[in-house]
């Protein structure tokens, strides 16, 4: 008796096995041809990349506190009501307001006077009205600085020509290690009583674009003028500096704050079936610097945010999270709109299951960076098979981005979306950084990767 009563036990629960396997397979079909279709939707449109062309032809270099920024602020609610987002709205943020005015800087090599590709790093002093002309002294660390002491610094221009180091292949670890002299060199430099700073400009590129960026001035410590100069020029200064030991540069700028001012995070959201769930948040930064049309860095990153709405509500995706796209305000000075959107959260008790942002270019895209903890890593890990055929399961642990930072605490999982980088730096922060760098497929590749990731994260947590 016991003997007949197990092979009926085994084959019913072969059976049960046997179906189950069967309903899985179904439901990993029905994701693959989900993910399938959003992808094919993203690659057969042209919206968002008219979108991404519109945005930096009609808002180029829309730093905060500019009357393009403002600009851009009323573009892009307008493309996320064309996407089909249930609500769009701005949320007030006070923003700082810097100008950068006008910039000449001049060295006299040999017989001549060359004229500089400069521009005055982010939220520097301007220079006296009749301008700054001293004798340049060339650095390329704070240690190399320090040795020369205040008694060969004072009252010079210091050069920092500290290069990106070529030899990283994570050319954001190369940014890493040259960008301390951009933020902090003129606090370091004014220590020892120099009267201004050059700075080489962080790209792996030899050109003559500058690429500016933010610096941070040192509480009590006199702040003086700082210009980002071209790669180019700044190779061309080093070697007449090996010409002349007391090589003049002259300088001039124009730049100012002047006041804060009130901005808006572009937020629009497709309602989810059970709000109480949670939100999923797509983001990048609008703001640009004021030399630059913001193609890559980050226009590219608004728009994808933009392009995950739109995905979803073209194909009739009706999601269980509540999925929303924030365009942050000002990323590049000091990260208000960040800190803005996650104090609201906060204090309306919003439960954030992911928070994504794009910041890394419109560029290709491999993978994803997660800040969360392991048990959800885990589950992560099992979706990197759907992302295979797209050769974007780059699945990293630790990273997200400056603008969603601010909600570590209380959103379940930070992330980033991971490109190939390596001619990022080529256009970050300068005039270079236009739509005509912007490969349509390789934006919309990264658009859908978003999208994807929401649509199986909405099914499983």
């Amino acid at each position: 008796m016991l003997i007949r009563i197990k092979p009926l036990y085994s084959l019913v629960q072969f059976i049960f096995l046997y179906l189950l396997a069967g309903t899985l397979s179904a439901a990993v079909d029905k994701d693959s041809a989900v993910i399938r279709s959003i992808y094919s939707e993203a690659l057969t449109s042209r919206i968002a990349y008219h979108n991404l062309v519109l945005l930096c032809r009609k808002a180029p270099g829309r730093l905060s506190g500019s009357p393009q920024l403002n600009t851009a602020i009323q573009l892009t609610k307008q493309f996320l009501q064309e996407a089909g987002a249930d609500t769009v709205y701005l949320q007030p943020v006070q923003i700082p307001n810097w100008k950068p005015g006008y910039t000449e800087a001049i060295v006299a090599a040999g017989n001549r006077k060359v004229h500089l590709h400069a521009l005055p790093l982010g939220n520097s002093v301007p220079t006296p009205a009749e301008g700054i002309t001293a004798s340049v002294v060339e650095v390329h660390s704070f240690d190399e600085l320090n040795a020369l002491g205040r008694e060969k610094v004072s009252g010079r221009i210091v050069f920092y020509n500290r290069p990106m180091d070529p030899t990283l292949i994570n050319t954001f670890a190369a940014y890493g290690k040259a960008v301390d002299q951009r933020v902090a060199g003129a606090s370091k430099a004014a220590a020892l009583g120099a009267v201004a700073v050059l700075v080489r400009s962080l790209t792996l590129a030899c050109d003559t674009f500058p690429h500016t960026g933010q610096l941070r001035y040192q509480e009590g410590i006199t702040k003086i003028p700082a210009l980002a100069i071209a790669t180019c020029d700044a190779d061309s200064l080093s070697l007449w500096l090996k010409q002349n030991t007391d090589l003049q540069a002259f300088i001039k700028t124009s730049c100012r704050p002047a006041g804060d001012t009130v901005g808006y995070n572009v937020i629009g959201e497709i309602r989810g079936k059970k709000p109480a769930e949670g939100i999923m948040v797509a983001g990048g930064h609008l703001d640009a610097w004021y030399n630059s049309p913001g193609a890559h860095d980050d226009g590219a990153g608004c728009i994808q945010a933009v392009e995950v709405i739109r995905l979803f509500h073209s194909l009739g995706i009706r999601p269980v999270h509540t999925i929303r796209a924030v365009l942050f305000m000002d990323e590049e000075i000091t990260q208000t709109g960040g800190k803005k959107y996650a104090q609201v959260a906060s204090a309306e008790k919003e439960n954030h299951l992911i928070a994504i942002e794009s910041d890394r270019g419109g560029l290709l895209p491999i993978g994803f960076t997660f800040d969360c903890n392991e048990k959800d890593l885990e589950i992560l890990q099992k979706l990197k098979s759907y992302f295979e055929p797209y050769r974007t399961d780059l699945f990293i642990k630790g990273g997200s981005g400056t603008d969603v930072a601010p909600l570590r605490s209380s959103a379940r999982i930070l992330a980033g979306l991971l490109t190939d980088s390596q001619r990022y730096f080529d256009y970050h922060h300068s005039a270079n950084d236009t739509p005509e760098h912007v490969n349509q497929r390789e934006l919309q590749l990264g658009s859908a990767a978003i999208a994807s990731l929401f649509y199986l994260m909405d099914r499983r947590f």
